[in-house]
This record gives C-alpha cells, sequence and structure tokens, in this order.
C-alpha cells in the first residue's frame, strides 16, 4: 500500500500509519521543510525506512495520476487557499476508489480553545481571524466539509463530528507555548496585545487550563471532524 500524507507538518499520521504498512510506504508531503525535517528524524528515531517526506504545495502535487491506495490529512484541509482545487488535486494522484481522510477541528467553543484562544481575543477585542486568511475552524459546520469532497469529485462521502479524548502529558506553561507555537492565523491578534498584558493573560490561561487536570494529566477533551470520501 501508497499512503500519502498531506500537510503532515511534524510527521503524524504519517509515521503511525508506515509502522502499519511494514510491506508498503507512506509519502509525507508539507510546504515547510524545516517541519519535514523533525518529521524525518523522527521517522529515523522509530528505523522507519519506508518513510518519506517530500516538499510540495497541495495544490500541485508532483506525483502521476493514480499513484496512491490511501490519503490523509489531519489538521490540514482548513488552511488551503483553494480547498475544492487541491481536494480535485488529492483525487488525481489517488487510484480509483482509495479513499483520502481528514481531521478538522470542531468548533471553538472547546476547552482547549476556550482556555487559550478566548482569553486573549477578550482582552484584545477586535477581529480574531484576518479577512481572507486562514480559519482553524472552517469546517466547523456540519457537512461543509463533505460538500468540499463532494464539489471535488469524491463519491461515497461521509462526515461526523466526535468529541475524543485529547491529553496533555504537560504543564499548562508548555500548554500555552504550543498555542502560540501554532497561532499563525490569530498572529495578528496576538501582535495586537501590549507586553505588560502578557503577565495577566498567562495567569487566567493557566487558571483555565488547570480546571482539566486529572492528576499528571490535563484532559481536555476535543471535538474533530472527520470526514472521507472514495476517488
Amino acid at each position: 500500500m501508497r499512503v500519502l500524507d498531506l500537510a503532515t507538518g511534524t510527521g503524524e499520521p504519517g509515521i503511525s500509519l508506515a509502522q502499519r504498512v511494514p510491506q508498503g510506504s507512506v509519502t509525507a508531503v508539507d510546504q515547510s521543510s524545516e517541519l519535514l525535517d523533525i518529521a524525518a528524524k523522527r521517522a529515523r528515531n522509530k528505523n522507519l525506512l519506508n518513510f518519506i517526506t517530500q516538499q510540495a504545495d497541495a495544490h500541485h502535487l508532483p506525483f502521476a495520476d493514480q499513484s496512491f491506495d490511501l490519503a490523509t490529512c489531519r489538521f490540514g484541509v482548513m488552511f488551503f487557499i483553494d480547498a475544492e482545487r487541491a481536494l480535485a488535486e488529492l483525487r488525481r494522484v489517488l487510484k480509483p476508489g482509495a479513499r483520502a481522510c481528514f481531521a478538522a477541528w470542531g468548533p471553538m467553543e472547546q476547552p482547549y480553545w476556550q482556555s487559550t484562544l478566548k482569553i486573549v481575543h477578550r482582552r484584545v477585542g477586535g477581529t480574531m481571524l484576518e479577512p481572507g486568511g486562514s480559519d482553524p475552524f472552517r469546517f466547523s459546520s456540519a457537512g461543509s466539509l463533505s460538500a468540499v469532497l463532494t464539489a471535488s469529485g469524491f463519491l461515497e462521502v461521509e462526515e461526523s463530528t466526535r468529541s475524543l479524548p485529547w491529553t496533555w502529558r504537560g504543564d499548562a506553561e508548555e500548554v500555552l507555548e504550543y498555542f502560540c507555537a501554532v497561532a499563525a492565523p490569530f498572529r495578528s491578534m496576538l501582535d495586537r496585545l501590549q507586553v505588560e498584558e502578557w503577565p495577566v493573560i498567562r495567569a487566567e490561561a493557566k487558571a483555565a487550563i488547570e480546571r482539566y487536570r486529572v492528576g499528571d494529566e490535563i484532559r481536555f477533551g476535543a471535538d474533530v471532524v472527520l470526514a472521507s470520501g472514495k476517488a
């Protein structure tokens, strides 16, 4: 089985899939060479010789027609500039009957976002996202992702929203650091914060995060949109 993992970032779910198809291969694609370097290093540390990284844009995949048996994309489809075009391109490189599987964020009204993003926004006000920019919650409305899959030519489209466990094995400070590291869509909002406001926000966010602590773990849980379709 040949698997394509779009917008792989630091390598998931591609690395986990590579472990499950030892006689096959996983090609992990992302626009960021820095993230791909991290993914490749993680794969080497697991002695995975069937995990291949390639820098590429999802809208212009450098692969022949009907090259892959399966495609995955976890928390990446929301950021495609032209999702319908990118998914049509993905369908091109899939073999007939191959399935493409996606995970996207559900609504913002859930523990992780409410204890980080919402606290910042309450402090600074104004727009949360740049008009026309990336939106992590783009497909949070029921049926919106499956509609794009259908418009892109995928068949037997399925979609559901699931509440899944999401446990953070670390402290609240690490959660905040992670949020700041992946908060590119909200950068303009963060830039409106004054330096002297950060201590207050950090204290408020930490207190909110700690409400989800159980023992040594922070148990957020996550509402996630899962969708798939056949080429």
